[in-house]
């Protein structure tokens, strides 16, 4: 099916159209895409929020914003191929053209940061959520206490972003540790679960902030490792990656309890998750 020629308005249910100009390979089913506008851009996004992608007689998928918007409205979005849909996002080319809507919830609140030391805890593809917030973290460097990132994931094979992983350990202002669950013969990191180095990191509970995106199960250890080092909950927050099918709070899909993650989330405070992760049936 061919995309539409007719400019699409810019609203909640209508995708607008956008050109995909650059598409660089993560790992062998992880791509990232640049996406330029062919209508009005769309509204700036904020770390942690996310776009709808619509591949044209396909369909369409929730994606994290994976980078601050370039010039002229360039979008950046991290994608596995997974099913139906990202399979067909991860292999467009570019040149080829995809819809978005958006951008939709509620992102990582930096502002509430500020002053503060922000660590950062990724498993597999949730660096990608993570990396918008890195980015703005380290252009806005001064208005931060410490800045943390860890990061695990399945395999060496399977890290994301690794040369920017590269130059963000170079920096003398940052401190980036990675670990593996299983590794590879030249691996010379950490070997184990993420939360492993989160135990070695010396907090000041009362002074810090935790941003974490990955599997679920993670998330829960990681958010109880938090709380049980004095981080209060109202300052830990998570990005929940249930199914989206409307972004507006209408289909139910992916309702969490008495919240509608594609509007009140992604981002949820753990306070305000803890009571919801305790029930198996959410």
């Amino acid at each position: 099916m061919a995309a539409p020629t007719e400019a699409a308005p810019v609203a909640p249910l209508l995708p607008s159209r956008y050109r995909v100009i650059d598409r660089r390979a993560e790992t062998t089913d992880v791509v990232t895409l640049a996406l330029e506008p062919l209508d009005e851009p769309l509204a700036e996004g904020a770390p942690g929020q996310f776009h709808m992608l619509w591949v044209f007689g396909v369909g369409e998928v929730p994606l994290s914003i994976a980078g601050l918007p370039g010039d002229e409205g360039v979008l950046l979005h991290t994608v596995r191929a997974v099913g139906a849909v990202t399979s067909a996002l991860h292999d467009e080319a570019p040149g080829s053209v995809v819809g978005v809507r958006g951008p939709f919830g509620a992102g990582w609140d930096l502002t509430g940061a500020i002053e503060r030391d922000v660590v950062l805890v990724a498993g597999g593809i949730g660096l990608a959520p993570l990396r918008a917030a890195m980015v703005r973290l380290l252009r806005e460097r001064d208005r931060y206490g410490r800045v943390v990132l860890l990061v695990g994931a399945r395999s060496p094979e399977h890290l994301l972003f690794v040369r920017e992983l590269e130059q963000w350990r170079d920096r003398a202002d940052v401190t980036v540790e990675v670990t593996v669950d299983v590794a590879k013969p030249g691996w010379r990191g950490d070997v184990g679960v993420v939360t492993r180095l989160l135990s070695r990191e010396d907090l000041e509970p009362a002074n810090t902030v935790a941003l974490a995106c990955g599997p679920e199960v993670m998330m829960r250890f990681i958010a109880r490792s938090f709380v049980d080092r004095g981080v209060a909950p109202d300052r830990i927050r998570l990005s929940m990656e249930r199914n989206m099918l409307c972004a507006v709070a209408q289909c139910g899909h992916c309702q969490l309890g008495p919240d509608f993650v594609c509007r009140e989330g992604p981002v949820l405070s753990y306070e305000r998750l803890a009571p919801l992760l305790r029930v198996p049936e959410l």
